[in-house]
């Protein structure tokens, strides 16, 4: 009798412990090494790929493979899950480039994620193996690198840039410019020469600016590379419907 009353406790002890994981987890999506997978996805959203011919729509559930580009039209929005679960959106009117998506078999990983133009939110999942790790958010003038947070960058026309941290700290550091380059139209897929080549996250050199820029604070770099000093900001000055609607998504991801 008492056996049988342990193997029943067990049972529910078993099913309790099962239903507060699944509870933890509202948003679940099974992610492959190497990509990343579109889960939320509002109006057009066109990329072009290595060796491909013509840019495409892409549709919720597509995967975006490194190397491939993609451009948000106007009311437009997209939401990607990287291999290591973290999030990363981009507003209306962005071009990125995933540069790097890799997960290596204890956990590390070797994420890169290039913006021309627009807005990127990132909510980062905290890394668990130290120096190996590298996560970064790269435009022309600066590369944001990261292990757990949640931060975003706007990258203007003339690439003046901002990053602004809501939780944890970011290390933004400055990169040599990189040559102008024309900017790509928005508009329907059609024919192009291929795809054109976005400078991904560079070393940074002793003789460049790094700033940590904590939770709440925000950092301007300018045209020409500068950077100035990390301020504070507050929420009232900073809300508006992106910034709600990435804050909504990050509950629901129990984030």
């Amino acid at each position: 009798m008492r056996e049988k009353t342990k193997i029943i406790v067990a049972v529910i002890m078993t099913l309790m412990l099962a239903a507060a994981a699944q509870a933890q987890s509202p948003v679940t999506v099974k992610m492959t090494k190497g990509r990343a997978q579109i889960t939320s996805l509002k109006g057009k959203v066109s990329m072009v790929c290595p060796g491909g011919k013509e840019a495409f729509y892409l549709k919720t559930y597509d995967f975006i493979l490194p190397g491939c580009e993609a451009a948000t039209g106007p009311d437009s929005r997209v939401e990607m899950v990287l291999p290591d679960r973290s999030v990363v959106r981009f507003s209306e009117k962005t071009k990125f480039k995933l540069v790097q998506a890799d997960i290596g078999a204890r956990g590390s990983r070797s994420v890169g994620i290039s913006v021309t133009l627009g807005k990127i939110w990132t909510n980062v999942r905290k890394s668990l193996v130290g120096g190996s790790d590298r996560f970064e958010i790269s435009c022309q003038n600066a590369v944001a690198g990261v292990r757990g947070t949640v931060y975003r960058m706007d990258v203007e026309k003339d690439q003046s840039a901002v990053v602004k941290v809501y939780d944890g700290e970011v290390s933004v550091a400055g990169v040599s410019p990189a040559q102008p380059k024309a900017p790509v139209a928005f508009g329907p897929p059609k024919p192009v020469a291929g795809p054109t080549v976005i400078e991904g996250p560079k070393p940074v050199s002793m003789e460049q600016w790094v700033y940590i820029v904590r939770s709440m604070q925000q950092i301007q770099i300018t045209v020409d590379g500068q950077a100035q000093k990390p301020r504070d900001f507050t929420q009232e000055e900073d809300m508006d419907d992106w910034v709600k609607w990435n804050q909504e998504r990050d509950k629901q991801y129990g984030q």
